[in-house]
């Protein structure tokens, strides 16, 4: 059976000398060495979004692999992956390597310098274990491939102060509430605030993990304070010079733990990057850029954006911009932040309204947010958005399952600003009517000038001729002019004049109030007209 082989090796000249072996095992192929751990993990979760048939049989991590260390890749690759074979190739022989990568996950190591036998027989050690495996968990569980366990969902501001811990409090508590187990962890090592936000006092923090190896169930139960919505809190150290004991490796580990135990995992990253913070965002399944409309914070999102770019931990398209404290007067809407910074920006966005949020959060219970609060259903919309709320079939259609505060997740779909669109439009409306009646009384000024010029045409050509043939030009005139206004402007002023060899006719029409035959007694309009004369009159 053809064994498929995907080495990530970042050196160029040790990718090639892998990649010349690789091609004389028997039964092997080899595909394209990729450079990164960013590189490897995209490759492998478009392979497993695919099926599982579509996963190499062994991957070969590099030593010199980055910007992730190679252990930390192989442990994230053995949880989102189980059934891929993992080998490490390394110069180091030591017992402590081959320990740690053995508790890492890996299936074997490959010692530098390369040789043939040792690789052929690593390899398919590797690659029988994987085939074992797979029959084992059987081809029908694509899912199991999504991701190990729930969902993590980084929350990150784009700077101090834009409401990241807010939207990560409420995000929780939308997929609680919907009945899905969730984790909340507070990595704003420094500065964290959850445990202000829901009032809870609780010894234990991240920091008391950042020196155990083996994050077992026992330990981390320890260490999550169970909330009394149910949600498990995992805290920032009281003292925020401990947030330097949270390294990336204890950040995965502890994202890991959690993630194989709850459905959904929210992390509030603050608006301060650090390593913990980084490998937070990079193995979250979902990135959430929190910013305000304002040119500041939309600056600070599109460095933040770009310094992920650099660091290789999320692409720009894969990141989703949150616009928090929107309003329909700001210059800067949605669609102008997702030009700016290339990121994509959620449907959902979050209206300004202090004072809904003022009481809960001056009294440290933002779980008690009414749920008819605007700024509540645009989180739970976002929620919804992200897929954190259950979904069910039944009763006719599809139904949002809600065992707790059902009132918040009846109204997430209707929208954060309806009230204020409505108090809007109200106001507006006054001033609306006033203009369409300026325009209509315009319309009707232009059309009785246009009356009064037509009138005083007809009245003189009437006029002219009845003066050539000696008649009564004088009746002539005013028959005329008055024949050619409509009844709502009768009781015009028509009048005919000879003057020298010209006829001149003038017509005064009233202007009506916005209706005809309604005159105020405004000034009259004027139309006057000449035709030239023909005779003496006589």
């Amino acid at each position: 059976m053809t064994v498929r082989i995907l080495p990530a090796v970042g050196d160029p000249d040790a990718a090639r000398a892998l990649a010349t072996l690789l091609g004389q095992l028997p039964d092997a192929e080899p595909a394209a060495p990729v450079p990164d751990s960013t590189a490897l993990l995209d490759t492998l979760a478009h392979l497993a979004g695919d099926s599982l048939d579509e996963l190499p049989e062994v991957v070969l991590v590099h030593e010199r692999i980055g910007p992730v260390p190679a252990l930390d890749l192989i442990r994230d690759l053995v949880m989102r992956f189980p059934a891929v074979g993992v080998v490490l190739i390394t110069s180091d022989t030591s017992t402590g390597v081959l320990t740690a990568a053995m508790d890492s996950g890996a299936r074997g190591i490959v010692t530098l310098p390369l040789g043939y036998d040792t690789l052929a027989e690593r390899v398919q050690a590797a690659a029988a274990w994987s085939m074992g495996m797979r029959r084992h968990l059987g081809s029908g569980t694509p899912e199991l491939y999504a991701g190990p366990g729930g969902t993590v969902v980084a929350v990150t501001g784009a700077k101090g102060g834009v409401g990241a811990t807010v939207t990560a409090v409420q995000l929780a508590l939308a997929a609680r509430a919907s009945g899905r187990t969730v984790a909340l962890v507070d990595l704003d090592l420094q500065s964290g605030d959850i445990a202000s936000y829901l009032d809870v006092q609780f010894r234990r923090s991240v920091a008391d993990l950042a020196g155990i190896t083996d994050i077992n169930p026992r330990v981390l139960q320890d260490a999550v304070y169970t909330h009394e919505s149910g949600i498990a809190l995992l805290l920032a150290p009281a003292e925020g010079e401990r947030g330097e004991e949270v390294t990336d490796r204890v950040a995965r580990q502890i994202l890991g733990a959690l993630r194989s135990r709850h459905d959904v995992v929210i992390v509030d990253c603050g608006s301060q990057m650090n390593s913990a913070t980084a490998a937070a965002v990079e193995v979250a399944d979902q990135a959430l850029l929190l910013v305000t409309p304002d040119v500041v914070a939309v600056r600070a999102a599109k460095r933040m954006v770009r310094l992920w770019d650099r660091l290789q931990i999320r692409k720009a398209e894969e990141t989703l911009t949150v616009v928090n404290r929107r309003s329909r007067g700001t210059e800067i809407q949605p669609g102008l932040v997702e030009r700016v910074t290339g990121t994509r920006v959620a449907r959902a966005a979050v209206p300004a309204a202090f004072k809904e949020l003022q009481s809960v959060v001056d009294a440290g219970r933002l779980q008690d947010l009414d749920a008819r609060s605007t700024v509540k259903q645009a989180l739970w919309a976002l929620a919804g958005e992200l897929g954190l709320v259950t979904v069910q079939e039944g009763g006719g259609g599809r139904r949002r399952k809600a065992p707790s505060d059902r009132g918040a997740l009846s109204l997430w779909r209707k929208g954060g600003d309806r009230g204020a669109v409505t108090l809007e439009f109200a106001g507006m409306f006054p001033l609306l009517l006033v203009v369409m009646a300026l325009l209509w009384e315009c319309v009707l000024y232009g059309y009785t000038y246009s009356l009064a010029g037509n009138a005083a045409d007809e009245a003189a050509r009437a006029a002219t001729a009845a003066y050539a043939a000696g008649g009564d030009w004088t009746g002539a005139c005013r028959s005329a002019g008055a024949k050619h206004l409509p009844g709502a402007w009768s009781g015009a002023d028509i009048g005919c004049t000879p003057a020298g060899p010209v006829m001149k006719a003038t017509v005064k029409v009233k202007v009506p109030l916005f209706f005809p035959g309604v005159n105020p007694g405004w000034p009259p309009v004027n139309g006057s007209a000449g035709a030239a004369l023909e005779g003496d009159g006589r």
